[in-house]
């Protein structure tokens, strides 16, 4: 296919998952501003970070003024994941410019990754196949963009009285839920829910990074040697 082709291929494959997108960031939004975060860096946090739970976790840590160095530390940790993206697309993009490859990398998102991971592997000519995830991420940006400028303009518009932080929680549970696909998974949740509890005392709020490195670890260890029996 032409570049042309694969752009529009990828815009495609993207739209159907934007029924999840859109509620996604216009939660974001509007719980954003709910929290006090100014909207327009609410609104430059989905162009700057572009990861919704990132920058659900970064919100409430800017408005509890966290020092820079923890905020960084704990969006890098979220967003672990997308080395792993990194590393599986690697392959079918290591012929391509520097700049090419800074702006996929940008525009890498789960959803992204999904449609542009089971197109690569498809047969066929892989000349401009990079134009594929290219027409999905920048679907994926723009309705994000605009499902966040929304919820940013409905959240400052409804009463403080009104509390959205019941938002947060619930949509965590919904994004993690269907991926406790086995029991490491699951042990792997159960350690981190328990951990935050009992680490919620720490300062700078470092309790996310504590529970997720310790359920991470034991996930890791136990997967391990499950599969080694």
């Amino acid at each position: 296919m032409t570049s042309r082709q694969e752009f529009f291929a990828g815009v495609r494959a993207e739209l159907p998952l934007q029924v999840g997108v859109v509620p996604f960031g216009f939660i974001y939004g509007a719980l954003a501003v709910q929290l006090g975060v100014p909207a327009s860096l609410a609104q430059a946090m989905s162009s700057v970070i572009f990861g919704g739970s990132s920058q659900f976790i970064a919100a409430p840590l800017l408005v509890a003024q966290t020092p820079a160095l923890i905020l960084i530390l704990t969006v890098f940790v979220v967003n672990l994941r997308h080395a792993l993206y990194s590393a599986s697309l690697a392959p079918y993009l290591e012929e391509l410019s520097a700049w090419w490859k800074i702006l996929l990398a940008y525009l890498l998102t789960d959803e992204a990754y999904a449609v542009a991971i089971a197109h690569f592997h498809q047969k066929g000519d892989a000349q401009h196949r990079h134009w594929f995830l290219f027409g999905a991420g920048l679907t994926l940006w723009s309705f994000w963009q605009a499902s966040t400028a929304i919820g940013i303009f409905v959240g400052a518009q409804v009463p403080p009285e009104w509390s959205l932080d019941f938002a947060l929680p619930l949509t965590f549970l919904a994004i993690v839920i269907p991926m406790l696909r086995n029991r490491a998974y699951g042990i792997c949740a159960i350690v981190a829910g328990i951990g935050g509890v009992l680490a919620f005392g720490l300062p700078y709020k470092l309790g996310y990074i504590v529970a997720a490195m310790v359920a991470i670890a034991l996930g890791f260890v136990l997967e391990t040697r499950w599969k080694q029996r």
